[in-house]
């Protein structure tokens, strides 16, 4: 057990979360994994109902700014999230052992400023990155919803309020 490690629930925050693939390695950069990963997200964020602020998915991890489940814990979301998808990609490469780190990182956002704060630095990860000129160019993330109103895979849920603040 990682030692340090405090996971808050039941304060109604949510929850940035950081999963990163074994080892840091661009594994979800293989075809077909990432629309993959978009489907198992929208299947568990219907299971467990939970809201979604916001997501990137990037070579070696992925961001995802979630409320708190109405069913279970993050913990049980990632858990069931991570397990599904490793077992769909490893059934079809047997050369992989792992596929996700562990644990993943939770912080909890209490805060408008904050909200704001994640959805534009998932959003500018993949500029940051140089994978892509602009945040709307990268369709692994919920950039193009909140600039464009496009509506992809996941159910992005949100006040008015924040989509003016995080798109200006």
């Amino acid at each position: 057990m990682t030692t340090g490690l405090e996971r808050r629930y039941g304060h109604g925050h949510l929850h940035y979360i950081t999963c990163s693939c074994h080892g840091r390695e661009p594994l979800l950069q293989v075809s077909g994994r990432y629309l993959l990963l978009l489907k198992g997200l929208e299947v568990v964020r219907e299971r467990y109902a939970f809201r979604i602020a916001g997501y990137v998915l990037m070579p070696e991890h992925f961001h995802l700014l979630m409320s708190e489940p109405e069913k279970g814990d993050p913990s049980q979301v990632m858990f069931a999230l991570k397990q599904t998808f490793a077992r769909r990609v490893m059934r079809q490469d047997a050369s992989l052992k792992h596929f996700w780190q562990k644990r993943f990182y939770d912080f909890n956002v209490y805060t408008r400023k904050k909200m704001v704060e994640k959805i534009r630095y998932m959003h500018n990860n993949p500029v940051v990155r140089g994978l892509t000129a602009s945040p709307t160019d990268w369709p692994w993330s919920s950039a193009r919803y909140y600039m464009n109103g496009e509506h992809g895979m996941v159910k992005i849920e949100f006040d008015e309020m924040v989509k003016t603040v995080v798109t200006n």
